[in-house]
């Protein structure tokens, strides 16, 4: 296929239901858009036409290339696995510091850019030698309908299935993507009710919270980034409730990603301060207990260790986002107290190391 000569040539969402004569609702994301006939939702990836939601974004990719799983970040999934990492366009939200706004907020053009075939896709996974996918970049359920045809074939040849996600999606639109064979997600807790209220224009971070609760309930393996940007989410009381919620609702085992905020496109207050990044990582694991704590975008490779929740020794070493050190056994257990370390799928071993800065 070379691409859509006009919208209603794209496939129909199945993720759609139609109200009345007037209204059909899109039902990928809690946005859950109203359109009128020839209207697109807020994504910019369907289209209303006659009563139909025709997806316009499928197979239309953004970006491809093989990526260390480590570098989503997914320290427990994989170790020193790399994902073919592909993306389309678009978003379901508009974050005034999103570092992808080049990808993120710009709509599919069907007059000009081609489709990708999900067994294209897969087909070059395996040439890579890459152990799985991840859908990244943008929001990956912006192209649902085309992550469930990919999984399936994924899955057929042996390859994981992965996801970096703003957790903003349906219930029914999880579920979809765990039935084709999603493996592992990182979902993106951008702060309290007024983060989102005030800078994103969804109203519930909840949702993010439901949703991954939901995944660990399904058996995906679920790893959560507070990416903490001054001045909209990292004042005391807005990040305790991101760590009780996380703890309350996900539990002590789910790793937690704190990572610094750069300035970028429309958002330009300075840098997360190092001190404050530092202060939050001891609270979380000492005030909340939470086994598996990280700070990125630092560069340290001090915080982007595993260390075993029970003795504290140093299990896995990372730098520029690859592992240099593996020291847990083989039933994933640590070889100093014999504690249970949390890791999903297998190590692999001899990849050289790629230093990504």
């Amino acid at each position: 296929m070379d691409r859509y000569s006009k919208f209603e040539d794209a496939p129909v969402s199945s993720f759609s239901i139609k109200l009345s004569d007037k209204y059909v609702m899109c039902r990928v994301c809690e946005r859950r858009c109203l359109l009128k006939n020839g209207e697109k939702g807020y994504c910019g990836n369907r289209v209303n036409v006659n009563g139909k939601v025709h997806v316009i974004g499928y197979g239309l990719l953004s970006a491809i290339e093989s990526r260390p799983i480590e570098i989503k970040p997914l320290f427990h999934f994989w170790p020193n696995s790399t994902a073919l990492t592909f993306s389309n366009w678009g978003c379901n939200f508009h974050c005034p510091w999103c570092q992808n706004y080049h990808l993120s907020f710009q709509v599919p053009d069907i007059r000009r850019q081609k489709i990708y075939p999900p067994a294209k896709l897969v087909k070059l996974a395996l040439k890579n030698g890459d152990e799985g996918l991840c859908a990244s970049f943008n929001e990956p359920t912006t192209q649902l309908e085309y992550l469930v045809d990919v999984f399936k074939l994924a899955k057929k040849e042996g390859l994981y299935n992965s996801i970096v996600s703003n957790g903003y999606m349906t219930s029914e639109a999880l579920k979809a993507l765990y039935e084709a064979g999603l493996d592992g997600l990182n979902f993106d807790i951008k702060g309290c009710f007024e983060t989102y209220n005030r800078f994103i224009g969804a109203l519930d971070p909840m949702v993010v919270f439901r949703n991954a609760r939901m995944a660990l309930d399904l058996g995906v393996h679920v790893e959560m980034v507070y990416l903490m940007i001054t001045k909209a989410n990292d004042w005391e009381e807005c990040v305790h409730w991101v760590l009780k919620r996380h703890v309350e609702i996900l539990g002590e085992n789910v790793p937690l990603h704190i990572n610094r905020y750069y300035p970028v496109w429309k958002y330009h207050e300075p840098s997360t301060d190092i001190g404050k990044l530092v202060k939050t990582y001891h609270v979380a694991k000492e005030e909340y207990n939470i086994a598996y704590v990280y700070l990125g975008n630092i560069g340290d490779w001090r915080y982007e260790s595993t260390y075993c929740p029970k003795c504290n020794k140093p299990l896995i070493m990372r730098v520029g986002y690859r592992v240099l050190k593996y020291n847990v056994t083989g039933d994933n257990r640590c070889p100093y107290c014999g504690a249970k370390i949390h890791i999903v799928g297998k190590y692999v071993e001899n990849k050289s190391p790629i230093m990504l800065f």
